[in-house]
């Protein structure tokens, strides 16, 4: 059998072949080799943020509508409060005080050492009758609570749904052990896209 004048006979590797397959093998090595870095760079980010600083939740329930709906899930913020106090109208995530393994989420209506009443479901803090643009009308509750102080390293906390909601009305203020992050972004659904108040 005869071969053609460029042609590599049969049996034999084309040298030029050989040499362009091994530059496009080097050329696909540092792509992958970035590539796989890249991924593992994103991964162990993801990885600190959601141990160390965020963790995605998912409420249960409805005590915290309108702010908050069923099923919705936003994302906590587990180290802010190393970094600052827990302040009033704060949303936070807690050990439920009578069964830890549960979780709740609430908002902040009095801090340690203030004076919180609630006479048929109007709030009062420190004699103060407390603005609640996050109460809708009809989301109000009737019930009263006696005058109390809230005791040092606890607070005072109620769902934004009031005749819906099982909160410090039932088992008295929040130890600050119990309280693991502040709700801060809501990420589903899409429509409520955006940080929390």
């Amino acid at each position: 059998m005869s071969s053609f004048p460029g042609q590599p006979s049969p049996g034999k590797r084309n040298p030029d072949v050989d040499v362009a397959a091994s530059a496009a093998m080097r050329r696909r090595k540092p792509i992958v080799a970035g590539w796989v870095r890249d991924v593992g760079i994103s991964l162990a980010v993801s990885a600190f943020f959601i141990i160390f600083l965020y963790q995605p939740v998912k409420v249960e329930g409805t005590s915290m509508m309108p702010t908050l709906q069923d099923q919705e899930r936003v994302f906590i913020n587990k180290f802010v409060y190393k970094l600052e106090p827990i302040e009033r109208g704060d949303v936070i995530v807690f050990r439920y005080p009578r069964d830890p393994a549960k979780s709740y989420i609430k908002r902040v209506i009095a801090i340690a050492g203030d004076r919180v009443r609630i006479e048929a479901g109007v709030v009062f803090v420190n004699g103060q009758r407390l603005q609640e643009m996050y109460v809708p009308r009809m989301y109000e509750d009737v019930r009263s609570y006696p005058e109390t102080v809230v005791p040092v390293h606890n607070y005072f906390v109620l769902g934004d749904h009031r005749n819906l909601s099982n909160d410090s009305r039932d088992f008295g203020p929040v130890d600050e052990n119990f309280i693991y992050g502040k709700a801060v972004f809501g990420y589903w659904p899409v429509g409520k896209l955006g940080t929390l108040r």
